[in-house]
């Protein structure tokens, strides 16, 4: 393998930093298009900047001060009902707090019910930006035959390809986290791969858990980097007379040939940041609701608490329910206006992003594909045995926590950049688009309840 000084031409290659500077600024530029009016006012559900005003105050729950309240402002919005958490009654955001310290100064200048969609579409604009700064080095590293014009198509795919996009100007709690956990996510990458930077990775890593619980598996990433880059044989199976070994063999040669004083001292120093903000984590879940392993989902008054109460946040009881809303939703063709009509808990994920079928029929083998497979399966596994299916949605947002990875899976193992692929990202792109522009937007495309019974089309 070889590599360069990050942001450096290499063999004709632009700076890195110059072309990521041009896909912030046009990724920006789009979100805030379609985004529209809707940059003029906050989000109705604007949990993050209620609690980015609760620390600036001090205070882990949300301000529902008496005089504000007399004043006619409901507190929290909505009354609680949409995702908040009540506890010895207080209120408090039960979702991971990141996104809340990032908000913090403009809460300060502004207020908390600042338009903070404009934020929001900036912070957007990061996540293509560091991609395709991570499709480059893995290029420069020796992982993909990518030329930095291909590399700026897959960044295109993730930007406008998946449903990153309809995600970036939605400014909502739900979809904030998906934003920020993305530009986080593709930082690690950055970071993570060949194990270069443990410290980073794991200080990267931790903020995404505080970003994205599920994100927290991405540390499998770093893990199977270490293991591979730290090796005392290159060729697990060199010197074998066996000529198709099992997997299982293959496995074992493989394990045996790590340096593992080596590969732990990198995984280590990783873990120690890691570990820090998990206890962080705790401290805050102890503060606010006297216990270090509640973070307080329990406490969300929302109708289906009594499915969490019966089943837990992670069962098997959900895996049926969200294999079908990713892998066989599909829009509903009617005679009437609109024409077409999506169930609310979305639409497939192979329908929204086609270019994931590649992924079924590698045309090129990659030792690292295996680390970004690997973690994308963890991570999706997760995902499916959640309570939640995505819903309400436009298409599967969940997979916003491993779109990453299968960018950079197709990076280096997917077919080269022609007519076709650019057909179908066109094709990609215009079905983002429509979601993009109509979701929360247009009530009577989106149908159905939170049941099963409103997933797919009614006979």
């Amino acid at each position: 393998m070889t590599s360069s000084p990050e942001g450096a031409a290499v063999s004709g290659r632009p700076d890195v930093r110059r072309v990521a500077a041009v896909v912030f600024v046009v990724c920006a530029i789009v979100y805030a298009i379609v985004a529209g009016s809707r940059l003029r006012a906050h989000s109705p559900d604007n949990h993050f900047a209620y609690l980015a005003d609760a620390y600036l105050h001090g205070t882990l729950s949300v301000r529902c001060d008496a005089p504000l309240v007399a004043e006619g402002e409901t507190c929290p919005p909505g009354g609680g009902g949409n995702d908040w958490a009540r506890y010895n009654d207080r209120w408090f955001v039960a979702f991971p707090s990141f996104p809340a310290v990032l908000y913090m100064p403009f809460v300060a200048l502004f207020g908390r019910n600042f338009p903070n969609r404009i934020v929001d579409v900036l912070l957007a604009g990061l996540a293509p930006a560091l991609l395709y700064a991570a499709l480059e080095n893995l290029s420069r590293r020796g992982h993909s035959l990518r030329s930095w014009r291909e590399n700026v198509g897959l960044t295109a795919l993730f930007a406008f390809g998946t449903v990153y996009f309809y995600t970036s100007v939605q400014g909502s709690v739900w979809f904030v986290a998906h934003v920020v956990g993305c530009a986080l996510g593709a930082a690690y990458l950055l970071a993570a791969t060949d194990a270069a930077r443990p410290l980073l990775a794991g200080t990267l890593l931790g903020l995404m858990f505080h970003t994205r619980t599920s994100m927290l598996f991405g540390a499998v990433f770093f893990g199977l980097e270490a293991l591979r880059v730290h090796r005392r044989t290159p060729d697990p199976s060199e010197g074998s007379a066996d000529e198709d070994p099992s997997a299982i063999t293959r496995l074992a040669r493989w394990l045996k040939g790590v340096d593992w004083p080596a590969a732990l001292r990198s995984i280590v120093r990783f873990a120690v940041p890691v570990l820090v903000f998990i206890a962080l984590y705790m401290l805050l879940n102890k503060r606010r609701f006297d216990s270090f392993t509640e973070p307080g989902y329990r406490y969300l008054q929302i109708r289906w608490a009594a499915r969490i109460n019966r089943w837990g946040l992670f069962n098997y009881h959900y895996l049926s329910r969200n294999l079908g809303v990713a892998l066989a939703l599909l829009p509903w063709i009617t005679r009437v206006s609109p024409f077409v009509q999506i169930s609310r808990h979305g639409l497939a994920l192979w329908f929204t992003s086609p270019h994931y079928l590649e992924l079924l029929r590698p045309k090129r083998e990659a030792t690292i594909a295996w680390s970004f497979g690997v973690t994308a399966l963890v991570i999706a596994l997760l995902d499916l045995l959640y309570q939640n299916s995505g819903w309400v949605q436009f298409g599967y947002r969940f997979s916003n926590d491993y779109a990453l990875l299968l960018v950079a899976l197709l990076a280096v193992t997917g077919r080269r950049i022609g007519r076709t692929w650019v057909v179908v990202l066109l094709l990609a792109i215009a079905i983002n688009l429509f979601g993009a522009v109509t979701f929360e937007r247009s009530d009577n495309i989106y149908v159905g309840d939170n049941d099963a019974q409103g997933m797919f089309q009614p006979d």
